[in-house]
């Protein structure tokens, strides 16, 4: 294959990749997109491949088939529910690769800088690239080497303990050393000390002791992050990622790279940035993993949780004119959204006004909720967001929480003290009658105390919630 072919072939990919982008903005064009992404990948790696400047073509294309087959078993076994926790592991392979690449390119030159003006002659590819270089160059591809390695250790740590978190094996409390900031400010300040030494000439040392050192700011900047916080989470480490892989691609040469590198750091870091004013959230300190901490004792909650049963919610179901619907990961592990839409396609043939109600962070993936009302072909028209629905909650008849407790939680306005004091929030207390649908009384997987359970227009119907609902879809009339 040709340079020109080669060159046409990143062109292609780049337009499809931004094409991809711009279509998972809705979601009626995101189906598409991920065509466009998908093929745009296709183009990208084949022409990457079969380049000229590529050696033993046939042993990476084996490498990328069985990569391919792995990736095909992992996405099939994969239920939404675990969505997150993939997206997190598989923000860690970009990370673990931008290391070994930069690694790579780093022992690459050493090797290339220990031959004889004949023997670079014969090189080819990435070392005859290296070859050619100068000593500013040189100095400049240190940096490249570095920063790459840096952003794609942190990548990896940090993305492991995501992953960790999400899957339940790690508290999903916030933890830090003693020390905290000034530990994660130290091993910064340290890396940036060891990248002078390194753009000087200093040996790999420096290299290897910088990876430790950004090794441990990822494992604590995720560990300072509490378990309310992994969509904003998830959203950072891809643009860490993103940054990671332009970072290398710059080291590599490779102008796609670049660009997707940029493509996916800037609108990974754009998102997280929405997700934090969703959130209340200084974007900073989600940077710095130092937020989701508490300033004092929670307010203290009067009253008591009253429970439902299946009778009483059709009983209401059937007086409402309207109802809103605010699915929260609960639905989720049920995989309660085909039992969801039914009572939706139910309640609407009834003449009756139906919608739903989604948080920017419902769930723990952004869009996660979309994602699952659209597998259940739920209407596009009837999903709406925070900013859009909020104001309607006082003329609703019925609110439906399946399975949310921050999103939904009036702390987040009346108590000061609350981790998600400040925090936009569905105001559903407003309508006239609120039902939840949850699995029990535990304050789920922040642990964080809801006050809307214990309110007077507030009705606990207890259990899975997709038991739950198709016991309810009989009872609708």
């Amino acid at each position: 294959m040709s340079i020109g072919i080669v060159s046409a072939a990143y062109i292609a990919a780049a337009v499809l990749f931004i094409l991809a982008l711009g279509g998972l903005s809705g979601q009626e064009s995101a189906k598409r997109a991920v065509w466009y992404g998908i093929v745009g990948m296709a183009l990208a790696v084949g022409a990457t491949v079969f380049s000229p400047d590529v050696d033993h073509v046939w042993v990476i294309a084996a490498m990328v088939a069985v990569g391919a087959v792995a990736g095909w078993y992992v996405a099939t076994r994969v239920q939404m529910t675990e969505m997150p926790q993939l997206v997190a592991a598989l923000h860690s392979f970009v990370g673990l690769a931008a290391v070994l690449i930069g690694y790579n390119a780093h022992l690459e030159l050493v090797g290339v800088q220990a031959m004889d003006a004949t023997a670079r002659q014969a090189l080819i590819g990435f070392a005859a690239v290296l070859a050619q270089k100068d000593a500013i160059e040189i100095a400049i591809l240190h940096v490249e080497v570095f920063l790459g390695v840096f952003i794609g250790a942190v990548t990896f740590t940090g993305s492991v303990i995501a992953f960790l978190k999400l899957a339940g094996k790690v508290d999903g409390k916030a933890v830090k050393l003693p020390g905290g900031h000034l530990l994660n400010a130290g091993a910064a300040l340290g890396s940036l000390v060891l990248l002078v030494l390194y753009f000087n000439g200093a040996g790999i040392w420096a290299l290897v002791l910088m990876t430790v050192l950004a090794l441990f700011i990822g494992y604590h900047l995720i560990m300072g992050i509490g378990g309310a916080d992994m969509p904003v989470v998830v959203s950072m480490l891809n643009s860490y990622s993103g940054w990671a892989a332009a970072a290398i691609g710059f080291t590599l040469g490779n102008d796609l790279l670049i660009v997707t590198g940029a493509l996916v750091g800037s609108s990974g870091a754009i998102l997280s940035y929405i997700m934090c004013k969703a959130m209340n959230r200084s974007f900073i300190s989600v940077i710095l993993g130092g937020f989701g901490t508490v300033t004092g004792p929670a307010m203290e909650i009067a009253g008591e949780m009253v429970a439902t049963d299946v009778d009483g919610v059709a009983a209401a179901l059937n007086d409402a004119d309207s109802v809103i619907i605010i699915p929260g990961y609960g639905m989720a592990v049920a995989q309660a959204q085909q039992s969801v839409s039914e009572l939706t396609r139910k309640l609407r043939a009834r003449g009756k006004t139906v919608r739903f109600a989604i948080h920017p962070v419902a769930g723990r993936l952004p869009g996660h909720m979309n994602v699952l009302l659209a597998e259940a072909k739920v209407p596009y028209d009837i999903v709406l967001e925070m900013d859009e629905i909020n104001a309607d909650f006082p003329s609703t008849d019925v609110a439906i929480v399946i399975g949310s407790n921050d999103i939904v939680n009036p702390a987040a306005q009346e108590d000061p003290n609350s981790p998600i004091a400040g925090m936009p929030v569905l105001e559903c207390w407003k309508a006239k009658l609120v039902i939840v649908l949850k699995r029990g009384q535990g304050t789920g997987y922040s642990g964080i105390e809801n006050p809307l359970f214990y309110k007077d227009n507030c009705r606990m119907y207890y259990g899975d919630a997709k038991k739950s609902l198709d016991a309810l879809l009989p009872l609708i009339e």
